[in-house]
């Protein structure tokens, strides 16, 4: 088997010498090119060059979600063909780790690259589904190129938070849990549209749901971690059906005390919930549209501002070592 491994050497939790051990055991198994990445979508261009090339049986990601994001990205540049769908292992590197984990691999890299090498032996592998979302047609937004993600997007508050994350780490700080938390706080505090919600649920078949402040959509369960405490805000949400959404339109310090209390206890069966919640279950194609512009995120990643998202779940997309 030819693979590439694809580095990212900034990933929060390896150091140099681990992902040199990384690298020799995974090439102790397999023609093993390794790459480290140089730039923002850099990972994505290397995936790209890798299936274009029909070349690379397997491609490796060595970091966090983003650099995972970019993998995927990469990998599924022309879309994904049916019959040869691509083929990615992922060996978590980052702070959280979300689709690593959601996949069942342990969070430690070289506990994980020990299961992707036994995994390969076993020849055992899964296809999960991925979501795609676009700029909408007849939109300010509709020249926005198609982007996947693989665990989660949003447009609102929660993109709004990891803008600001992002901001902190562009001045040095570490990428921590304590560093969302106090984001959290300090964006509750000032982001203008709490009071009254400006994004719009569209979906075929049924009436639109508006006012929202929050719109969290989840390709998998749980959404994310604090620490190792899962956070489940679409219990439901599977890689082995479409998307599910959560939306929020009420943000005062009341409603976000309920919420944050519930998204602490929330389990696989039971996530936030009430009248001012709207969970929408198994979705293939919706989309959300914002009176004023919104910061969008895809994976953790901050893409900017948006008025209108179009959201598609495609269920067999990609190819995953576990």
């Amino acid at each position: 088997m030819r693979a590439l491994l694809v580095v990212n050497p900034a990933a929060t939790t390896t150091s140099a010498r681990t992902r040199d051990v990384l690298i020799h055991a995974l090439a102790s198994e397999m023609k093993l090119d390794a790459v480290t990445t140089e730039y923002r979508g850099h990972g994505r261009d290397l995936a790209r060059q890798a299936a274009e090339s029909g070349e690379v049986d397997l491609v490796v990601a060595l970091g966090g979600d983003g650099t995972v994001n970019e993998v995927v990205n990469g990998l599924l540049h022309d879309g994904p063909e049916p019959d040869r769908l691509p083929l990615l292992a992922v060996v978590p590197g980052g702070s959280t780790n979300v689709f690593a984990r959601a996949l069942g691999l342990p969070n430690d890299a070289v506990e994980a690259t020990g299961a992707i090498l036994d995994a390969l032996n076993r020849k055992s592998e899964r296809t999960v589904g991925l979501g795609l979302a676009s700029g909408t047609k007849g939109t300010a937004d509709e020249g926005v190129p198609e982007r996947w993600f693989t665990f989660c997007a949003g447009f609102g508050f929660d993109a709004s938070v990891i803008g600001r994350v992002e901001q902190q780490r562009e001045l040095g700080k570490r990428s921590t849990h304590p560093l969302y938390v106090r984001q959290v706080v300090r964006q509750f505090l000032r982001y203008p549209h709490r009071r009254q919600g400006t994004i719009e649920l569209r979906r075929p078949g049924a009436d639109p749901v508006t006012d929202l402040v929050v719109s969290i959509v989840a390709n998998t369960s749980p959404w994310t971690y604090l620490g190792n405490r899962p956070i489940y805000v679409s219990p439901r949400a599977s890689f082995d059906t479409g998307l599910d959404v959560l939306g929020l339109s009420r943000l005062s310090t009341a409603a976000v005390t309920r919420y944050a209390s519930q998204l602490l206890m929330s389990t696989p069966e039971r996530g936030p919930h009430g009248k001012h919640a709207t969970t929408v279950h198994d979705m293939d194609d919706f989309t959300l549209n914002s009176k004023v512009p919104l910061p969008f995120q895809m994976d953790g990643d901050h893409l900017g501002l948006r008025t209108s998202v179009t959201f598609t779940g495609v269920r067999r997309a990609l190819r995953v070592i576990v």
